[in-house]
């Protein structure tokens, strides 16, 4: 299957630039994912959709502020550091622009000297093993010099550092956000808990890979980046008992149906534990566990638009897009939001 069979002309200015001040008003497009059915709705009105007995499984992943801005020791060059994988206490691996500026042995200063760097090893695509030294607290350091690494497609400056987190946001560790999970309130999810839908925790740390560009011309050349999730065993009763008792499996985002995915045996039980994942959903896949999904809109020709291209069928997911884009929703992750579900009957 080609790339390009996943494309779409999108104007740039649907790219949505900055949140909403109100999280759960954004638009909402219903995709039935037999039929190819559309509705346009707002998000508030997801509650239509769901029932009683169905599960809802949000990934409380939390982004750090993870994008540094520095000077290298010895001169006035301005350095870039994007922390990606923490490997040891003290050592992350990252991204730094330039790159020919920052060869082992070189240092960094950040905030007047409060964080310091030394490269101590080139990895992977030229990514650098960085060292930090500093006093007190490395996560109350970043807090105060960090900024929020937004995707390379927002130009707009992040007012306030929370409308990039999600209400529900706990584990530090992510280089990006699980956009869908952006539209909740935690009134919303109170409504929804109340109506008699379980809501279930899974963790995985978002990798910035989920914004590179798929370079090959078929996708089953592409190469999937490594992400790490984790499955408590609370949780993974809450999911398999919904599909015991004929409940939906309803993920929110990409992000927790690459985790669900990951850890569902053959079997189509949901394991609890945690390791790292490369799984890549597309066209052909056969779903072990989830029933329908909350994405926003995605890239053209991205490994994200493939995954729900696997879920609803390539020809209606392009539609759906096609639709979107002619009815001007807001584009990408600070844009609106599509579920694709089994059942479009509203309550």
């Amino acid at each position: 299957m080609n790339v390009s069979d996943f494309y779409f002309d999108l104007p740039e200015e649907l790219i949505a630039q900055d949140p909403l001040e109100d999280r759960a008003s954004s638009r909402l497009l219903v995709l039935d994912k037999e039929s190819g059915n559309v509705k346009h709705r707002h998000f508030r009105d997801v509650l239509k959709y769901l029932k009683k007995g169905d599960c809802l499984v949000l990934n409380d992943t939390k982004v750090i502020p993870a994008r540094l801005f520095g000077t290298k020791v010895g001169t006035d060059a301005k350095i870039e550091v994007l922390l990606l994988k923490r490997k040891s206490d003290n050592v992350w691996e990252t991204l730094v622009k330039p790159g020919k500026k920052m060869r082992e042995g070189a240092e960094v200063s950040f905030g007047d000297g409060l964080l310091k760097g030394k490269v101590v090893g080139v990895v992977d695509e030229g990514n650098r093993l960085i060292q930090f030294e500093y006093d007190g607290i490395f996560e109350e350091i970043l807090d105060q010099l960090g900024q929020m690494p937004l995707p390379p497609y927002i130009t707009h400056q992040l007012q306030d550092k929370n409308r990039y987190q999600t209400v529900y946001a706990k584990h530090d560790g992510s280089a990006a956000a699980p956009t869908a999970g952006l539209h909740f309130t935690k009134e919303l999810l109170e409504e929804i808990e109340a109506m008699g839908v379980k809501i279930a925790h899974v963790t995985l740390h978002v990798g910035l890979g989920t914004f590179r560009p798929v370079k090959v011309e078929t996708i089953e050349e592409h190469h999937m980046h490594s992400e790490f999730y984790i499955v408590e065993e609370e949780e993974a009763k809450k999911i398999n008992d919904t599909k015991k008792e004929g409940g939906r499996v309803i993920c929110v985002g990409t992000t927790s149906c690459r985790t669900l995915e990951s850890a569902t045996g053959e079997d189509g039980i949901l394991k609890a534990g945690s390791g790292w994942t490369q799984i890549f959903i597309y066209p052909g896949y056969k779903f072990k566990i989830l029933d329908c999904l909350i994405t926003n809109f995605h890239l053209p020709e991205s490994t994200l638009v493939m995954l729900v291209s696997a879920l609803a069928g390539k020809e209606r997911v392009m539609a759906a897009y096609e639709e979107a884009v002619k009815e001007r929703y807001r584009f990408f992750s600070f844009g609106d939001a599509m579920f694709v579900t089994n059942d479009t009957t509203e309550a």
